[in-house]
């Protein structure tokens, strides 16, 4: 997740819901932990309001077509207003060929944030924006940046791993 606004959080619709029983998480029970690193973040709240896409449906038959809509704000209990962490602007979806990065939490690595940089949207036709980046189980709600004179704007979030002749890549949120 990213936090796009003070009190403001971007994520996948599908990280609110519970992989196990398919029920949706009460918002009580979310939390935003900014900043983590090495067991600590430098944020801790609560969620006060979560709202997903209006035409996401969590289960059903065609997975890739869920992509588009995969897509959930979280409205945090009290802002984050320290200076190390800043709201991430937020920009137009990017094109096929554009070069994007990820910054994500996978299963292997969620202790630390881990960056890929230099993918590239292979496909942005809905239903699903097609990056080169190889993402791992973990990495859902992770935000997908473009860099334009050095400053990272979030276009788009994870949604899942896939592969694509033969190569893995990443399906996010056109």
């Amino acid at each position: 997740a990213a936090l796009i606004e003070p009190q403001l959080v971007l994520t996948a619709a599908h990280c609110l819901y519970d992989k196990d029983t398919g029920a949706r998480t009460p918002d009580d029970q979310i939390r935003f932990q900014a900043g983590w690193r090495n067991g600590r973040a430098e944020a801790y709240r609560g969620v006060k309001r979560s709202v997903a896409h209006p035409d996401y449906v969590y289960a059903g038959e065609d997975e890739v077509a869920r992509v588009a809509y995969d897509l959930a704000l979280l409205e945090l209990d009290q802002p984050i207003l320290l200076p190390q962490l800043q709201p991430f602007g937020t920009d137009i979806r990017p094109g096929t060929g554009d070069a994007v990065s990820v910054v994500s939490y996978a299963m292997d690595r969620s202790e630390a944030p881990s960056i890929e940089k230099g993918c590239a949207v292979l496909s942005s036709t809905v239903p699903a924006l097609i990056l080169s980046c190889d993402i791992d189980f973990g990495s859902s709600g992770a935000p997908v940046f473009s860099v334009v004179g050095g400053v990272a704007r979030v276009v788009s979030v994870i949604s899942a791993k896939a592969e694509m002749e033969g190569r893995k890549v990443a399906l996010a949120v056109p």
